[in-house]
């Protein structure tokens, strides 16, 4: 695989200010989960300021390769360890089988114009696995990055930015299977709590605020400000799932490093995913669809991520799952992130002194 073009001579990652629209596919009778992510997660809202990318049909989702032959960001040990051993303070241990098809039978739902899509309420219970099941152990933050409990979640920052901010901190952007499989929980229901969607368990359904994109380029911090309807960290305390991880649909969308290969769609076959949607109504907001038409350049006001280790004090590359099959060092995606066109990298986090999410001018 070819290393994705960076957005100028100099190299220079572009800040990409868009949304995303996708297909609904929990409507039908059976939706594969190879076929959900291919459609896609949640877009953000459209509007003036949204820039729509592209969305993948329904005859992609037969081309979607998952990326099992790649390098493995959390492969299971022989052994298993206990909890408190397995992870450092803040994270939660991961132990259990992921699910490459899992198939979801929706009950009820609405139409979301601005979308384009189908958001599904209610979920036949149980979901079953009609695919290869993966074991995986590895450790996961507990909340989205930097982790801190009464802190709001970091945001405007692309991926590679996200991945330097986790290799801060000894840890690696989540893969897209990891953030599924501790959303899902051992049950592997359609939401963290359950099969009901409730916006209001996750922060959801939110009204759409018209983002001033001229404002948003020059990371205005009123206008940044004006458009947060988030929630912190922690404060919502049935938004967690089965494994112990907070917030993960709903509230911010937040950014996961892909796994997927779509040999006759390229353009596609990007470093990132989006996962989980953001507070706005219209969104799906649950475990398993993902978004894959966002470039590694693209940061927004509800974007974040979250950070995973691997479990039992194995050494953690920071580098994605592409990363490491095209041979990237870390030191590339460093350079990436520290000259994104008109995107620094924060040098704080929510909670230091002084910061601000847009970063410093």
């Amino acid at each position: 695989m070819s290393a994705p073009r960076r957005r100028s001579a100099a190299g220079r990652a572009a800040l990409r200010l868009c949304a995303a629209s996708g297909f609904a596919v929990l409507g039908l009778s059976a939706c594969g989960a190879d076929r959900d992510r291919a459609l896609g997660e949640e877009p953000g809202v459209h509007g003036p300021a949204a820039l729509p990318a592209r969305s993948v049909p329904l005859s992609s989702a037969s081309a979607a390769v998952n990326a099992s032959a790649m390098p493995s960001a959390s492969a299971a040990p022989s052994a298993a360890a206990p909890t408190s051993l397995a992870c450092t303070e803040g994270m939660q241990l991961i132990d259990g089988s992921y699910c490459e098809e899992l198939e979801v039978r929706c009950l009820e739902k609405f139409y979301a114009p601005q979308n384009h899509l189908w958001v599904c309420k209610q979920v036949a219970e149980p979901t079953r696995c009609i695919g290869k099941e993966r074991p995986m152990r590895y450790c996961m933050d507990t909340y989205e990055f930097p982790n801190r409990k009464g802190e709001r979640p970091m945001v405007m920052q692309n991926f590679y930015q996200a991945q330097v901010q986790c290799a801060k901190a000894g840890k690696r952007v989540c893969t897209e299977s990891e953030w599924t499989l501790a959303c899902e929980g051992p049950e592997r229901t359609p939401f963290p709590y359950g099969y009901v969607r409730d916006p209001n368990k996750c922060n959801g359904d939110k009204p759409w605020d018209r983002p001033d994109r001229s404002k948003l380029i020059d990371r205005d911090p009123r206008e940044l400000e004006r458009l947060w309807q988030g929630r912190v960290s922690g404060s919502q305390p049935e938004c967690v799932s089965a494994f112990g991880v907070a917030d993960l649909p709903g509230n911010t969308d937040e950014l996961a490093a892909s796994e997927t290969n779509f040999p006759f769609d390229k353009k596609q076959n990007f470093d990132n995913v989006t996962t989980g949607g953001p507070w706005y109504y219209g969104t799906r907001n649950m475990c398993r669809p993902k978004i894959y038409t966002h470039d590694e350049s693209f940061a927004y006001y509800y974007l974040s991520w979250r950070c995973c280790s691997e479990a039992d004090g194995k050494p953690t590359d920071p580098r994605s799952p592409k990363q490491i099959a095209r041979g990237w060092s870390f030191e590339k995606v460093k350079d990436i992130a520290n000259h994104s066109w008109k995107l620094p990298l924060n040098p704080k986090w929510p909670g230091d002194e002084g910061y601000v999410s847009g970063g410093p001018k």
